[in-house]
Protein backbone atom coordinates (compact mmCIF):
# COMPACT_ATOMS: atom_id res chain seq x y z
CA UNK A 1 0.00 0.00 0.00
CA UNK A 2 1.61 3.31 -1.07
CA UNK A 3 0.92 6.17 2.12
CA UNK A 4 3.88 8.21 1.55
CA UNK A 5 3.13 10.95 4.22
CA UNK A 6 0.87 12.41 6.97
CA UNK A 7 1.05 16.24 7.64
CA UNK A 8 0.06 16.90 11.58
CA UNK A 9 -0.13 20.19 10.24
CA UNK A 10 0.65 22.98 7.62
CA UNK A 11 3.84 24.13 9.33
CA UNK A 12 5.05 20.46 11.02
CA UNK A 13 7.86 18.00 8.72
CA UNK A 14 6.85 15.31 6.99
CA UNK A 15 5.77 11.80 8.84
CA UNK A 16 6.96 8.96 7.10
CA UNK A 17 4.50 5.66 8.06
CA UNK A 18 5.73 2.46 8.59
CA UNK A 19 4.97 -0.69 6.00
CA UNK A 20 3.52 -2.39 9.06
CA UNK A 21 0.64 -2.30 11.37
CA UNK A 22 -2.61 -3.87 13.19
CA UNK A 23 -5.81 -5.00 11.67
CA UNK A 24 -8.57 -5.59 13.32
CA UNK A 25 -11.84 -7.67 12.25
CA UNK A 26 -15.16 -7.26 14.58
CA UNK A 27 -18.17 -9.39 13.59
CA UNK A 28 -20.99 -7.46 15.86
CA UNK A 29 -24.08 -9.56 15.84
CA UNK A 30 -27.50 -9.15 17.45
CA UNK A 31 -27.41 -5.53 17.54
CA UNK A 32 -29.87 -2.37 18.49
CA UNK A 33 -31.85 -2.83 15.10
CA UNK A 34 -33.12 1.01 15.33
CA UNK A 35 -29.39 2.22 14.50
CA UNK A 36 -28.69 -0.28 11.63
CA UNK A 37 -30.39 1.57 9.07
CA UNK A 38 -29.68 4.93 10.13
CA UNK A 39 -27.08 6.69 8.16
CA UNK A 40 -25.99 9.96 9.53
CA UNK A 41 -25.65 7.93 13.15
CA UNK A 42 -23.51 5.00 11.66
CA UNK A 43 -21.57 7.87 9.98
CA UNK A 44 -20.55 9.48 12.90
CA UNK A 45 -20.12 6.55 15.20
CA UNK A 46 -17.53 5.37 11.97
CA UNK A 47 -15.79 8.70 12.64
CA UNK A 48 -15.92 8.16 16.72
CA UNK A 49 -14.83 4.67 16.48
CA UNK A 50 -11.58 5.59 14.06
CA UNK A 51 -10.70 9.01 16.34
CA UNK A 52 -10.67 6.85 19.55
CA UNK A 53 -8.41 4.35 18.09
CA UNK A 54 -6.32 7.45 18.14
CA UNK A 55 -6.12 7.81 14.03
CA UNK A 56 -6.72 10.73 11.60
CA UNK A 57 -9.63 11.05 9.74
CA UNK A 58 -9.29 12.38 6.43
CA UNK A 59 -12.97 11.40 4.61
CA UNK A 60 -15.64 9.79 5.43
CA UNK A 61 -17.48 8.27 2.76
CA UNK A 62 -21.09 6.47 3.39
CA UNK A 63 -23.67 4.77 1.21
CA UNK A 64 -27.32 3.92 2.13
CA UNK A 65 -28.43 0.44 0.28
CA UNK A 66 -32.18 -0.44 -1.01
CA UNK A 67 -33.76 -2.04 0.40
CA UNK A 68 -31.64 -1.95 3.96
CA UNK A 69 -28.19 -1.31 5.06
CA UNK A 70 -25.06 1.17 5.21
CA UNK A 71 -21.61 1.16 4.16
CA UNK A 72 -19.19 3.65 5.85
CA UNK A 73 -15.78 4.07 5.14
CA UNK A 74 -13.00 6.12 7.07
CA UNK A 75 -9.59 7.21 5.32
CA UNK A 76 -7.28 7.59 7.71
CA UNK A 77 -3.88 9.10 7.25
CA UNK A 78 -2.66 6.24 9.20
CA UNK A 79 -4.30 3.29 6.71
CA UNK A 80 -8.44 3.03 6.56
CA UNK A 81 -11.59 1.83 8.48
CA UNK A 82 -14.92 0.18 7.08
CA UNK A 83 -18.18 -0.78 8.66
CA UNK A 84 -21.18 -2.42 6.82
CA UNK A 85 -24.25 -3.26 8.30
CA UNK A 86 -26.84 -5.91 7.60
CA UNK A 87 -30.22 -4.69 9.27
CA UNK A 88 -32.15 -7.90 7.71
CA UNK A 89 -29.66 -10.23 9.70
CA UNK A 90 -28.92 -8.02 12.41
CA UNK A 91 -25.34 -8.06 12.16
CA UNK A 92 -22.65 -5.25 11.59
CA UNK A 93 -19.06 -5.87 9.93
CA UNK A 94 -16.22 -3.58 11.06
CA UNK A 95 -12.50 -3.66 9.89
CA UNK A 96 -9.82 -1.19 10.50
CA UNK A 97 -6.27 -0.79 9.60
CA UNK A 98 -3.55 1.78 11.09
CA UNK A 99 0.18 1.76 10.05
CA UNK A 100 2.60 1.62 12.72
CA UNK A 101 2.39 1.25 16.51
CA UNK A 102 1.00 4.58 17.44
CA UNK A 103 -2.62 3.82 16.60
CA UNK A 104 -4.70 0.92 18.63
CA UNK A 105 -7.52 -0.17 16.40
CA UNK A 106 -8.79 -2.26 19.75
CA UNK A 107 -9.41 1.07 21.23
CA UNK A 108 -12.81 1.05 18.84
CA UNK A 109 -14.47 -1.91 20.42
CA UNK A 110 -16.25 0.03 23.44
CA UNK A 111 -17.21 3.24 21.11
CA UNK A 112 -18.77 0.24 18.77
CA UNK A 113 -20.21 -1.67 21.49
CA UNK A 114 -21.71 1.14 23.77
CA UNK A 115 -24.17 2.34 20.36
CA UNK A 116 -24.53 -0.89 18.63
CA UNK A 117 -25.24 -2.95 21.78
CA UNK A 118 -24.11 -6.35 20.24
CA UNK A 119 -25.31 -9.75 21.87
CA UNK A 120 -21.78 -11.51 20.49
CA UNK A 121 -18.88 -10.40 19.01
CA UNK A 122 -16.45 -11.83 17.42
CA UNK A 123 -12.97 -10.19 16.89
CA UNK A 124 -9.52 -10.87 15.55
CA UNK A 125 -6.62 -8.46 15.81
CA UNK A 126 -3.77 -9.46 13.17
CA UNK A 127 -0.85 -7.83 12.91
CA UNK A 128 0.61 -7.26 9.73
CA UNK A 129 4.21 -6.41 8.44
Amino acid sequence: MAHPTQQKSPSASTILHEASGFHLLLTLKDCDPALLNDLPKLQELTRAAAEATGATVLEICTKQFSPVGVTSMAVLAESHASLHTYPEANVVFWDIFTCGTICKPELSIDVLTSALKPGTITKRLIKRN
